[in-house]
């Protein structure tokens, strides 16, 4: 089984927003029935609540469902999880820190890393910003999550 973790600062907008993405981009593919999907944030301001209404409300008008509750990054993610992707460089950078060995360290990427759009680009925090924001965010997490894809169908065993 495959395991890919989303990670952001506070697990309400970007990371559940590629979660819910990939999670609905693979629900009816049976070559990738066997993966595991989750995000988490590197703080716990949100910790236990569901993603900003906001990011909720674009991904509904494109027939995702955000449903999972926020939850703060645990170091022992490096052993549960195959990739571990970051929304931005700040947030990579923290990832880099926890991260003890070369292996843990191999698991890490910019979640644009396979992006055709926007390749290793940040994507932006939409929490201060308006509505169009959050619909730019799921533009990008929706073409990452699409190269993704396309690298995993590709490398299957």
């Amino acid at each position: 089984m495959t395991s890919i973790l989303f990670v952001c600062l506070g697990n309400i907008c970007r990371s559940p927003a590629a979660e819910g993405v990939l999670r609905h981009m693979v629900q009816n593919d049976p070559d990738l029935k066997d993966i595991h999907i989750q995000s988490c944030g590197m703080g716990s301001w949100h910790v236990g609540q569901l993603p900003d209404d906001r990011i909720r409300y674009a991904a509904k008008n494109r027939g995702i469902d955000l449903i999972s509750k926020a939850q703060i990054f645990d170091p022992s993610f490096f052993e549960k999880f195959d990739y571990i992707f970051a929304v931005d460089d700040e947030v990579l950078h923290h990832l880099y820190k926890y991260a003890k060995t070369p292996e843990q360290k191999a698991k890490i990427n910019l979640l644009t890393a396979y992006s055709q759009c926007y390749p290793n680009e940040n994507i932006p925090d939409p929490f201060y910003q308006g509505d169009a924001a959050f619909d730019y965010v799921l533009d990008m997490v929706e073409d990452a999550c699409e190269g993704f894809i396309t690298y995993l169908k590709k490398n299957k065993n």
